[in-house]
């Protein structure tokens, strides 16, 4: 007879292979380590989430996955990139989202999470298929930001934000975790990265203050964490808040390693439960280093130095690329983007390829325990 593992010897069959394990946030236990990564869709009117976003992570919270993640959704009108991007600032948006959350928790095991920006610089731009970050030539709205720095030379300049501006934005950032409490979400994120409102006040590339808010790193974060602390009093103690960060700039002068390991220090003592670690998207010259993996040494070191859970994001398409980071300790969670638009159903067929197949849900019984006779691709 086999020789059996130590699990297996007292009656607990098998360990799970480490994509399928399962992970605790608060008191949120995901059903496993495998997260669709918050992508844009530019499809809402008014910042009204419809049947597409419904379908895109319905489908996909059916798919497996333990956590899927709404697209940067903004906390004001004038917060949006574009004319086609959700928000979360109207009564009516609260019911749109619930809709989504509701068919989520009905009928996947999948928790959501909600991920709420505001734009700042890169607002006010054309729908990404229309021309990525190109300001709109009508119909635009004014823009601001840490300091006056435009995106592209053509691009309209940002006025340099007031106290006046940051107590508003702070206050709609509050309003919108409340919103997102009321509309049932799981896990709250907010996003520092790509160049955005509060990314704009972390890099030393687009903040050129010389007040309280410019100049070191601490100064530089006074702002965002402030708008933190008003997140976190208004989410729930007992829900998740995860942070997004451009660990990089990939440009000269901008955030290194080092200093992504100093603003997830920050980050843990201002109460974040896990940073998804993110790079680049701050200046349009960035020479980002493309490649397999490309962004996981970031979470690594962040997650090992700085003590904090973290998500890896970037270029990981294959269950052995999850399995492998996760079984390695260099991140706790994969956010998977481009592989799950391939596949929404990414997470089961991973786990069958893997050896340890999930149920399907109920609709799809008559597949339960068929064996394909073809291999799935992974």
């Amino acid at each position: 007879m086999a020789e059996r593992s130590a699990a297996e010897s007292v009656g607990r069959g098998p360990a799970p292979p480490p994509l399928l394990a399962p992970f605790r946030l608060r008191e949120l236990e995901l059903k496993n380590r495998v997260v669709v990564s918050a992508m844009c869709q530019y499809s809402a009117e008014d910042g009204t989430p419809d049947d597409w976003h419904l379908v895109n992570l319905g489908s996909r919270a059916i798919g497996g996955a333990g956590l899927v993640m709404s697209e940067m959704t903004d906390v004001s009108r004038e917060g949006r990139i574009s004319l086609g991007c959700t928000g979360m600032y109207t009564p009516a948006h609260v019911g749109a989202w619930k809709r989504i959350v509701d068919f989520v928790h009905r009928h996947s095991d999948a928790a959501i999470g909600m991920q709420l920006g505001h734009a700042g610089r890169k607002a006010s731009t054309h729908l990404s298929w229309e021309g990525d970050n190109e300001p709109l030539e009508d119909g635009g709205w004014p823009i601001m930001a840490a300091s006056p720095v435009p995106w592209f030379e053509h691009s309209p300049v940002p006025r340099e934000m007031t106290r006046r501006d940051m107590d508003r934005v702070t206050a709609e950032f509050r309003r919108a975790a409340e919103m997102s409490e009321e509309a049932g979400f799981d896990l709250l994120e907010i996003h520092f990265a790509h160049g955005y409102l509060l990314a704009s006040f972390v890099s030393p590339l687009t903040n050129l203050r010389e007040d309280e808010y410019g100049g070191d790193v601490d100064r530089r974060l006074r702002f965002p964490l402030e708008v933190l602390a008003a997140v976190r009093s208004a989410w729930p103690p007992e829900k998740p808040i995860s942070v997004r960060i451009s660990a990089v700039d990939w440009a000269d002068g901008g955030m290194t390693a080092d200093g992504a390991v100093e603003v997830a220090r920050r980050l843990k003592e201002a109460g974040v439960d896990i940073i998804d670690v993110s790079a680049g998207q701050t200046v349009p010259w960035q020479e980002p280093v493309y490649g397999r993996q490309y962004q996981t040494p970031f979470s690594d070191r962040i997650r090992h130095e700085a003590g904090i859970a973290t998500m890896a994001v970037g270029n990981i398409s294959s269950f052995m690329d999850v399995n492998t980071i996760l079984a390695a300790g260099r991140a706790d969670l994969c956010c998977l983007a481009r592989a799950h638009l391939w596949d929404p159903y990414w997470t089961r067929h991973a786990a069958y390829a893997s050896g340890a197949p999930i149920p399907w849900p109920p609709q799809y019984s008559s597949l339960d325990g068929y064996t394909p006779r073809f291999e799935w691709g992974y």
